[in-house]
């Protein structure tokens, strides 16, 4: 597999978590986001961060958060980040 090839799969797998969460949790971070502007993604985005930096220095307790899920949830914010500011403008 190129890398090109694994970069669509990825944002494939990104686009499915997305749509999950949305459908568990509705549009909480769009209303966020509303509510609160631009902090309300950074304080997001800096909390998976500092998870980010747990994980690699200590094995997780919870056994279903790997670095992998919570890279594809920072790489989400992201992307939910840009798509809430082009669509205030």
């Amino acid at each position: 597999m190129t890398k090109a090839e694994k970069h669509k799969e990825i944002c494939e797998r990104l686009y499915k978590i997305y749509v999950a969460k949305n459908k568990d949790y509705g549009d909480s971070f769009g209303e966020g986001f509303k509510e609160y502007g631009l902090i309300m993604p950074a304080i997001r985005m800096d909390d998976k961060l500092s998870r980010y930096k747990q994980l690699i220095k200590h094995e997780a307790e919870v056994k279903d958060e790997t670095i992998t899920d919570t890279l594809l949830d920072l790489a989400n914010y992201c992307i939910m980040t840009i798509i809430e500011i082009e669509n205030k403008d």
